[in-house]
């Protein structure tokens, strides 16, 4: 099985990336942000918890994270590889999956950080507003919030899996073929050998 944590700031192209991944791949696309945005949309306690943090662009605590991960994880045993998308964000989350990935007989083989700058960040998400629907996209103070909270708590988890020797960045601001590309070099390889 290949783990792969894709890595990056909201509107870098992780969803995007996934999705190419998925399609090449087969493997299991886990985001966080979409499990969050399925508990909103049905309006359950753990949707209403979590909106309240989203919608001032905070981090979701880690135990209401790692709970649904879990269950995600767990329902799909027979995959050959998982992305993560949008996890792990600090430390503990890090430690959380690796122990989870222990416990399956499984490890993260990679971490891919897709590089992108605020400005642009903000630029993508408020042009995805328009199709998405989503409350979070709206507001240019929220997007800068959310943008700074995944430098200021992710950089000890892009550190930690980099000193493993697990950890690549690839410019987030190039083409989707470019940067498809770039992380196809990065994936390929592991898988077949």
């Amino acid at each position: 099985m290949y783990n792969l944590i894709l890595f990056g700031p909201p509107g870098s192209g992780k969803g995007t990336q996934a999705s190419l991944l998925v399609q090449k791949y087969n493997f299991l696309h886990i985001s966080t942000g979409d499990m969050f945005r399925e508990e909103l949309s049905r309006n359950t306690p753990l949707g209403q918890e979590a909106r309240s943090y989203m919608d001032k662009g905070h981090l979701v605590p880690d135990e209401v994270t790692i709970a649904m991960l879990r269950k995600r994880v767990e329902q799909h045993p027979d995959v050959t590889g998982i992305i993560f998308d949008g996890f792990p964000r600090t430390d503990p989350q890090a430690a959380d999956l690796n122990d989870l990935m222990r416990e399956k007989g499984a490890k993260i083989n990679a971490l891919i950080l897709l590089d992108v700058d605020a400005d642009t960040v903000v630029k993508r998400i408020i042009g995805r507003a328009a199709t998405s629907g989503r409350a979070d996209d709206l507001k240019e103070e929220v997007i800068r919030t959310r943008f700074e909270n995944f430098v200021n708590y992710t950089t000890p988890v892009f550190d930690f899996y980099r000193d493993l020797g697990l950890a690549h960045r690839v410019d987030g601001t190039r083409s989707i073929a470019e940067v498809a590309e770039e992380i196809d070099a990065l994936v390929a390889p592991a898988i077949e050998q």
